[in-house]
């Protein structure tokens, strides 16, 4: 089953990556049908400029709204049967997420998720030990890779998301409501790297926001689910 298909890469402040991810998008025989969406989550960085170079439609928010909001702002503007979300810091790594959509696409599954590699030099894995822990709870079933951005979803899967709004929560919020639609997961190992903020500073506090925003969204998923 073949169907219209939309690439949709969130971007906040990007610039030093945003052009690689999206050459390799744009170059791969397989995206060749492919709408390629950019938003520019309110970047000050000059990552919408860039961005319209590759992309076929660029929608810029005027400010900073976070993730969810910027990957439903990306499904508004394409009419789509297939979706695949993509991280803007990915580079050439991007290249492999076209075997998600292809599953997808086959009618294999749902959704779609990449499963990266484990890296050395990232945080402590907690805020991802809190997603998963989390999604067991209310689903029963355990996901590896909880937070990864590289996803590919049928339109009946876009449409069980109950709430984009969450920010850095969103792709734990997202399996919950895929899984309690009664709609199929696959996970799939692929070699995806992205920029590592690393045991830095900056790093902590990106983790940090992130684990807030899981707690955050899994509470009320679980009042939901009651």
């Amino acid at each position: 089953m073949k169907g219209r298909a939309a690439i949709i890469v969130p971007a906040y402040n990007e610039a030093s990556y945003i052009s690689e991810t999206l050459r390799t998008l744009r170059q791969h025989p397989s995206f060749l049908d492919c709408w390629l969406v950019v938003v520019d989550d309110g970047s000050e960085d000059g990552t919408g400029v860039l961005a319209k170079i590759w992309a076929d439609d660029v929608v810029c928010l005027h400010k900073n709204e976070g993730k969810g909001k910027a990957l439903r702002q990306g499904i508004e503007a394409v009419d789509a049967d297939y979706f695949l979300f993509v991280d803007a810091d990915v580079g050439t790594t991007a290249r492999y997420t076209e075997c998600l959509l292809s599953i997808v696409r086959s009618g294999e599954c749902e959704m779609a998720i990449a499963c990266p590699p484990a890296t050395e030099r990232g945080g402590f894995g907690l805020a991802k030990r809190l997603a998963r822990r989390k999604i067991r709870q209310i689903t029963g079933i355990t996901i590896q890779a909880p937070l990864s951005g590289q996803r590919a979803l049928t339109r009946r899967a876009v449409e069980a998301v109950k709430e984009w709004d969450v920010g850095f929560g969103i792709e734990a919020a997202m399996t919950v409501d895929v899984l309690r639609a009664g709609l199929t997961i696959r996970e799939v190992p692929l070699v995806i790297r992205h920029r590592e903020h690393g045991k830095s500073l900056g790093g902590f506090w990106h983790r940090g926001r992130q684990y807030l925003a899981i707690q955050k969204v899994m509470a009320k998923r679980r009042e939901i689910g009651r």
